[in-house]
């Protein structure tokens, strides 16, 4: 475990909070949080999560206890977040297993589960602790310059400037003037790190949604326009190509059962390029390309920029 939770602090959170202390410590994961696989005394597996405290933790383990209920398919929150160190930490059921569709069904299953996810949520009602989103969806940010303070590393991208990315600032730039449109438009509830990591399926049905740290309270054409890009993504950054972006936005409108307008498209197209520039940004200081020029040029067509 973290060399700042020892196993007896874990053991002691889970005796005081669900009822029965730790028998074994099955997996150790996680990236922005440290996430725990548990075995308790009674026999129950249960998935910890421990990370920073934020307000907007407390709303989105509300949507996520809300998307059990009405059979959504997600591990049940036992509990969380609460104090635990310095940190705090939630408690879900664990829902090993699953597996990546096959190629062909991706964008057709990866959108129809997302659109179910959008549906489901219509009626909870406006979640403003949600916001502001996590950064790599934070277009609207407050920072001086292009980019906002990344999640992930302790840097300041507006002060990272070179000639090999001065594009990526200048395109970075525009995305931002074209999302103005929709800065002050209603949002619902969906999901802001949507791909094969955090979505699982078996059979080519839905199995689990995870990262419910990742629930996001944003105009639909964001939440959509980020999906469409990165579904297939990972960690690397790359995301989906074009054409399966544009297999994934004709499958969403379909399972929503509305066609999105030109200008909503537009907009979709530009959500999705604000990830893959605020990637290709972060990544360059790894030596990773991102994004290519050429594919850049294309998604700037399709958004209208």
């Amino acid at each position: 475990m973290s060399a700042d939770f020892d196993d007896r602090a874990v053991s002691d959170w889970c005796l005081e909070h669900l009822g029965c202390p730790v028998a074994e410590h099955t997996f150790t994961a996680g990236n922005l949080s440290v996430v725990y696989g548990l075995r308790l005394a009674d026999g129950r597996e249960v998935v910890l999560k421990i990370r920073d405290d934020d307000a907007r933790l407390v709303a989105c383990t509300w949507v996520q206890r809300r998307m059990w209920q009405v059979g959504f398919p997600c591990p049940e929150p036992l509990t969380g977040p609460l104090p635990l160190g310095r940190k705090v930490a939630g408690a879900e059921t664990l829902l090993p297993g699953g597996e990546a569709p096959e190629p062909a069904d991706s964008p057709r299953l990866f959108a129809g589960l997302l659109a179910d996810f959008v549906t489901c949520a219509e009626g909870f009602g406006p979640q403003p602790l949600l916001r502001p989103a996590p950064a790599w969806v934070h277009w609207y940010h407050q920072e001086d310059g292009v980019w906002p303070v990344p999640d992930d590393r302790d840097v300041d991208l507006n002060a990272e400037r070179c000639s090999a990315t001065a594009w990526v600032d200048e395109l970075g730039a525009a995305v931002r003037e074209r999302l103005e449109e929709v800065r002050d438009a209603a949002c619902v509830i969906g999901h802001g790190d949507w791909d094969g990591r955090n979505v699982k399926f078996r059979d080519g049905r839905p199995l689990a949604v995870h990262d419910w740290d990742s629930v996001v309270h944003e105009p639909e054409v964001v939440i959509v326009g980020q999906a469409a890009a990165m579904f297939e993504g990972g960690p690397t950054g790359a995301g989906a190509s074009v054409e399966r972006t544009e297999a994934f936005l004709e499958e969403y409108q379909i399972a929503r059962g509305r066609a999105l307008s030109d200008n909503e498209l537009q907009l979709c197209w530009a959500a999705g390029l604000w990830v893959r520039a605020f990637n290709a940004k972060k990544f360059h200081l790894d030596d990773f390309d991102a994004l290519g020029r050429d594919e850049a040029e294309t998604r700037v067509r399709q958004a209208g920029i």
